[in-house]
């Protein structure tokens, strides 16, 4: 109890509308749009906000969240005193290997996200000290640092770069871009947790450590607690709400789908049919087994294979599924996914199921 009363007190601090556990809709590229951060955020979690690839847009994207805040709701953001950014209850994700810190800077003139998600740097972590420093300069430490990695190395690294607010631990079995190598959350958590105690042995100067990869119910959630975690991220559940911007046939891939470890696959085929090069050496996808896949794995050449990937965008939701061409990027954790729900009510569902599991009838207060 007294570990669940200090994590709380932590999470009021850096969030204060946010209840324990902490959920969070990770920033994936093109899906994590203003609508279903907003939505997480008012729900007691965290939304992210996903500048993906680029940085060209991202003060339309704050404005719009800032908008929807606004709609009926007393949690409307607002400016302490004249000059100073608004601060917004949502994050903003950057693939940093492709994304502008210079575009993205003038934004936080504007607006206060409460967190910056940093992912993927081209060389090393030490190309996030720019980032870092000049994030935090805008915002006045307002805007927490969070940093994503899939190892006990790169956790070591990134804490002795940047100090970091949050490390997101990615397991293996996640959907979407990650480590092509690595663990299970299982193993990774606990030992990334107790390096972080020998780097900062003061709890209040130690980065707090999310868990994210194949958690996609509130078993999920409580079992992340449980190896340490002080919240959890999640990607493909929320593809499976109204206020993922995915397509029809995208969704319904993922609920059609069962038996993640089998029906998914980690490879670099879906980024080279679409024409997206540059991910740092190390780096692959994990989505849903189709005809791209399987046709590269029969020795299909990759100039072939991105024209049958163009003639298949023309299919629209019949391209999806394991009969079809087009990515579908979900994590192990996919074949628990049955139906689609609001993001509010994903949210609400997997913190109460989890409490429910951790702590049954005496359950410490939200």
């Amino acid at each position: 109890m007294h570990f669940v009363d200090a994590l709380q007190n932590k999470i009021r601090a850096n969030y204060p509308w946010a209840a324990s556990p902490l959920i969070v809709s990770a920033p994936m590229a093109k899906v994590a749009m203003p609508k279903l951060a907003v939505a997480v955020s008012r729900a007691g979690g965290l939304g992210f906000i996903a500048a993906g690839y680029h940085s060209d847009h991202l003060e339309d994207l704050l404005e719009e969240a800032e908008d929807l805040f606004q709609e009926g709701l007393p949690d409307t953001p607002v400016e302490s005193e004249k000059g100073v950014p608004k601060f917004l209850r949502i994050g903003v994700g950057f693939i940093t290997w492709s994304a502008s810190l210079e575009k993205a800077l003038p934004s936080f003139s504007r607006y206060c996200p409460a967190a910056v998600w940093l992912f993927a740097p081209p060389k090393g972590f030490q190309d996030l000290i720019p980032w870092a420093t000049k994030i935090r300069e805008a915002t006045a430490l307002r805007t927490k640092i969070w940093v994503q990695v899939g190892s006990v190395s790169d956790a070591v690294e990134v804490v002795n770069a940047i100090d970091p607010d949050v490390i997101v631990v990615q397991g293996l079995d996640a959907g979407g871009h990650s480590l092509a190598r690595g663990a299970s959350i299982v193993s990774l958590v606990p030992e990334i947790n107790d390096k972080l105690r020998e780097l900062r042995p003061y709890p209040q100067k130690r980065a707090d450590v999310l868990a994210a990869g194949a958690i996609s119910d509130s078993r999920g959630v409580a079992g992340a607690m449980a190896l340490g975690a002080q919240g959890c991220v999640l990607g493909t559940r929320f593809l499976a709400s109204p206020e993922s911007m995915i397509a029809y046939g995208y969704q319904k891939a993922i609920l059609d789908a069962s038996d993640g470890g089998i029906t998914t696959v980690r490879t670099k085929i879906y980024d080279k049919v679409r024409d997206i090069h540059g991910w740092p050496e190390g780096y692959d996808g994990r989505g849903l087994i189709n005809k791209t896949f399987l046709d590269h794995l029969g020795g299909l050449s990759e100039i072939k294979n991105r024209e049958l990937y163009r003639e298949e965008l023309n299919r629209g939701d019949e391209g999806y599924g394991p009969n079809g061409r087009l990515t579908t990027y979900a994590g192990t954790g996919v074949g628990l996914i049955k139906e689609v729900i609001s993001a509010g009510d994903i949210v609400k569902s997997l913190r109460e199921g989890a409490r429910n599991i951790l702590f049954g009838q005496h359950q410490p207060k939200l």
